[in-house]
């Protein structure tokens, strides 16, 4: 396994382009509110490095490869079988010694909270062995995929197949009412790039400090710190397009102080300046901030839709 200096070291040399792919595999409507997408992901290489941006909550299997992931606040945490990321607040820098395989979920905010019943606050910032924390029967379920997946029994359709319904039957109700704020933190986000405090507040049925207190932890930031996570990584979503409308680059600049601002706040949560954001050399960071994995808060101002058409028209 890498040294922790690696992990934490920052950019460094990271994977090629070409020498990992990642595809997005789709989810049932059953668990479409639970989560964003299911991906499959592979690198043959003996070394991967590369870096993951501020990141929704994953359970993902590791059927080849380990490694470790930097933490934000120092040290490091080894990779397992089965994993739980919880919910990051900044971008990560993670290594593996390959080859590297891994079939995941990113989770909603309430797939989260339905899953783990963890404080995305208190629990942020950790790359998690998931047996300790999750239902037994789904680990286990992790585990025998890895080891179909190894034995080249199963591919990654087929265990997706199977990761869905033992998510499913491991989901938990929350309480009354917090589904519901969730929804409404997931609205405010998408409204703007910076999205005002007192919007939210109007549109919950709690207090302001229980809102914040909420917001805590089914997203693990404050509100403030939740919007300007949300605003750098939609910036540098936009941003990976292959090109930009006239009235998303007028949007991204008026969201931001100026651009020095602008460059340190997308390094900070996606890992790369905006000049390195369609780098080559940065795939899976280009894969991640992908508007699939933004698709509970939605891209701002604006449809996905029209997102959707200005790429088409860059590429056609």
């Amino acid at each position: 396994m890498p040294g922790a200096g690696a992990a934490q070291g920052g950019q460094g040399q990271l994977t090629p382009a070409n020498r990992f792919a990642i595809d997005y595999l789709g989810v049932s409507p059953e668990l479409s509110d639970y989560v964003t997408t299911f991906y499959h992901f592979r690198c043959d290489d003996e070394k991967v490095s590369d870096i993951q941006p501020a990141a929704i909550g994953h359970l993902s299997l590791f059927p080849l490869g380990e490694g470790e992931m930097g933490l934000p606040e120092g040290g490091v945490d080894p990779s397992h079988r089965v994993n739980l990321l919880t919910p990051f607040s900044r971008a990560a820098p993670f290594r593996v010694d390959g080859p590297f395989h891994a079939i995941g979920a990113a989770l909603s905010p309430l797939g989260w909270a339905a899953l783990t019943g963890l404080c995305a606050k208190t629990h942020g910032n950790r790359l998690y062995c998931a047996d300790d924390w999750l239902d037994p029967a789904l680990t286990q379920t992790g585990h025998a995929l890895c080891a179909a997946y190894r034995a080249g029994e199963k591919d990654a359709a087929q265990c997706v197949a199977e990761m869905g319904p033992a998510m499913l039957a491991a989901m938990q109700p929350l309480k009354p009412g917090h589904p519901e704020l969730i929804a409404a933190t997931n609205a405010w986000l998408a409204g703007d790039f910076l999205p005002e405090i007192d919007v939210l507040y109007a549109a919950s049925p709690y207090s302001r400090r229980q809102t914040q207190r909420l917001v805590e932890r089914y997203f693990g930031l404050s509100p403030v710190a939740l919007r300007r996570k949300y605003r750098a990584l939609r910036a540098a979503t936009l941003l990976s397009l292959p090109s930009l409308t006239i009235e998303y680059e007028a949007q991204i600049g008026q969201a931001f102080y100026d651009q020095p601002h602008m460059i340190r706040e997308i390094r900070l949560f996606a890992g790369r300046t905006p000049a390195r954001i369609v780098d080559p050399s940065s795939p899976y960071l280009t894969e991640m901030l992908n508007k699939k994995n933004l698709r509970q808060v939605g891209l701002p101002i604006g449809s996905e839709e029209d997102a959707n058409d200005s790429q088409e028209s860059k590429t056609a």
